[in-house]
């Protein structure tokens, strides 16, 4: 029933920064872990960070960490990922997604309702 649209992607320069959104339908938003994962072109679909339903707690994909930050905003059912530093090695598309558990945070299958996806290219 959830449905995820993700914005905020773009072409950016390495070293630059880009702010991806996603924006939950339903009121039930706060009861999901969210996440963010990439994929590239003939590459697998990559976790990149993920937060806890009460946004307490993160975790981050160790090339991302320190440049990365997820959050988010329950009252307005919206997730965020703010991209610092970026470098060309980050050109994806970045989905946002939805989870119930925590310990499998990073597995794919671990998540069950997905955006579109957001592509986001950095030039070197």
């Amino acid at each position: 029933q959830v449905q995820l649209v993700e914005s905020g992607g773009g072409l950016v320069q390495a070293g630059g920064s880009l702010r991806l959104s996603c924006a939950a339908s339903g009121r039930t938003f706060s009861s999901y872990n969210m996440g963010w994962f990439r994929q590239a072109p003939g590459k697998e679909r990559e976790f990149v960070a993920a937060i806890t339903w009460s946004g307490e707690i993160t975790d981050y994909l160790d090339s991302v960490k320190g440049r990365f930050t997820i959050s988010r905003e329950n009252a307005k059912n919206m997730l965020y990922l703010q991209m610092d530093s970026l470098k060309p090695e980050d050109t994806a598309v970045y989905y946002c997604a939805t989870s119930t558990t925590w310990i499998s945070r990073r597995a794919r299958g671990a998540y069950v309702y997905w955006g579109q996806g957001t592509q986001v290219t950095v030039s070197s």
